[in-house]
């Protein structure tokens, strides 16, 4: 049998097998499926979804001492959820960055939750992300983050938030592309369960942007890359065909009477919506980093006197620092007086001499972050680390406190994956994105499904051995 040496540990949570080893109910038609493939077919069925990812150039950046390009593995055996569970994260998404983008445009303007304490004053002024140049600056529809990849994890306890991903969130071209890949591998079974559709994202992706704009009729947008070298470049570059839309670097743009134009083979293209994908620092060298050559000088001046939209806005990386994290539940109660429909992860601020003395004490048991890292760079889990690695950190922890957070090691769900020909649990999370335009947020029923192809690893991150999944969102409401 397919499953017969699948191994279950009662302290994950398995998303296909109950505790007892039998099918959950809506994996049920999903499990019989693949128990009925012989092992040469399922051998064919990976082979199928790698290949297309293969052809189509689905690949990543490694970066370090010398960047090389992959292709993101993929595994074909999907990640199901029902319409009920994806109703609650589809809740909690969308408060939270309601919240979220209250939060930000209270920071830049009237600062009530600092008076008031809610959050503590230095952690916002002394973030990184915070950009003094924003102050006072009006957005338009006051509408900060636009799109928001939140990382999402479950235990048996639930659902739970590990990060908001504010600033340049990628991922979203990864989920398209498994949903591609699966349709085309596994036909008949995704017609059996009514999986819910992800093939509208970029045409909602292309309204909430327009919507920004007070008379879109006409607008020009663009994608802003760093270029080739960039680790996310593969998805720049699938985002502005699918949207039909230009792809531009620093070098193509120029302003010109506070308009930021492209330059074209017809002449200069004045551009209204510039989604970048480049991070604060490097958008306009007069005003951020004067070392810069991936934005266009003038920028700035363009977005702050009202003729160009920026997604997302300039200084949103304030509400997606890791030590802004512990304090979102409060910020949802604050802004909006509801209480969280997700939990946060339980979270030790190393800035707190509390925080720092249990996190030294238990360094073993727990996951440090560095509160500006990113891509699972920089990271400790500590009970896969040595006792020489945990040494070293600690010495980084003792000089830079207030750099760094301290999570449990939470037992990650896990679910199969055909590794060597046979089926093998290993540890996933969700990354769903959440849209916000004029008209309130939305979120499109998938997420880019990261996994820990390594046995036993629980980093998800594809710069550091993970791969993807497709998610299925089920459509009966009865599951």
């Amino acid at each position: 049998m397919a499953f017969a040496d699948y191994d279950l540990e009662e302290k994950f949570y398995d998303e296909m097998f109950a505790s007892d080893g039998t099918p959950r109910e809506q994996s049920q038609k999903l499990s019989e499926a693949l128990a009925a493939l012989p092992r040469e077919e399922l051998g064919k069925l990976q082979e199928g979804v790698y290949r297309r990812f293969l052809h189509e150039g689905i690949t990543f950046t490694v970066l370090g001492t010398k960047a090389s390009e992959q292709i993101i593995p993929i595994d074909c055996v999907p990640r199901l959820l029902t319409a009920t569970e994806w109703d609650t994260i589809e809740r909690g998404l969308m408060q939270r960055l309601v919240a979220l983008n209250l939060f930000i445009k209270d920071v830049y303007n009237e600062r009530r939750c600092l008076k008031n304490k809610v959050v503590p004053l230095d952690i916002v002024m002394g973030c990184p992300q915070y950009r003094m140049e924003m102050q006072g600056v009006k957005v338009p529809y006051d509408v900060y983050v636009s799109v928001c990849g939140t990382d999402i994890v479950r235990t048996h306890e639930g659902f739970a938030v590990l990060e908001d991903n504010l600033r340049v969130p990628s991922g979203v071209s990864y989920m398209l592309a498994c949903r591609n890949a699966m349709k085309e591998a596994f036909p008949r079974v995704y017609r059996a369960h009514g999986v819910r559709e992800v093939a509208g994202y970029t045409e909602k992706l292309s309204r909430v942007l327009r919507s920004l704009v007070p008379s879109s009729q006409g607008a020009n947008m663009a994608i802003l890359t760093p270029g080739y070298y960039n680790s996310a470049y593969y998805e720049h570059a699938f985002l502005a065909g699918e949207m039909g839309i230009d792809l531009v670097e620093g070098r193509d743009l120029v302003v010109r009477d506070a308009v930021l134009y492209a330059r074209t083979t017809q002449g200069l293209r004045r551009i209204d919506i510039l989604y970048r994908r480049i991070d604060d620092d490097f958008l306009d060298p007069v005003c951020f980093r004067h070392d810069s050559v991936l934005g266009a000088a003038g920028m700035f001046h363009a977005y702050r006197a009202g003729n160009l939209v920026l997604a997302n806005a300039p200084g949103t990386g304030v509400a997606d620092d890791k030590g802004l994290y512990a304090y979102v539940p409060e910020i949802i109660r604050y802004f909006l007086g509801e209480e969280p429909l997700l939990p946060n992860v339980e979270t030790y601020l190393c800035r707190e001499p509390m925080g720092l003395a249990y996190t030294l004490d238990h360094l073993d048991q727990l996951v440090v972050k560095e509160v500006g890292g990113a891509g699972g760079y920089g990271m400790l889990v500590g009970p896969h680390a040595t006792k020489v690695e945990r040494q070293e950190y600690a010495k980084r922890l003792r000089a830079n406190p207030t750099d760094f957070i301290a999570q449990p090691t939470l037992p990650l769900s896990r679910t199969p994956c055909l590794v060597d020909g046979r089926f093998g649990p290993r540890h996933v999370d969700l990354r769903p994105f959440v849209l916000q335009g004029r008209d309130g947020p939305s979120v499109v029923p998938g997420a880019f499904c990261r996994v820990a192809l390594r046995k036993g690893s629980l980093v998800v991150n594809s710069s550091q051995g993970g791969g993807c999944k497709d998610l299925w969102v089920l459509g009966d409401s009865r599951c």
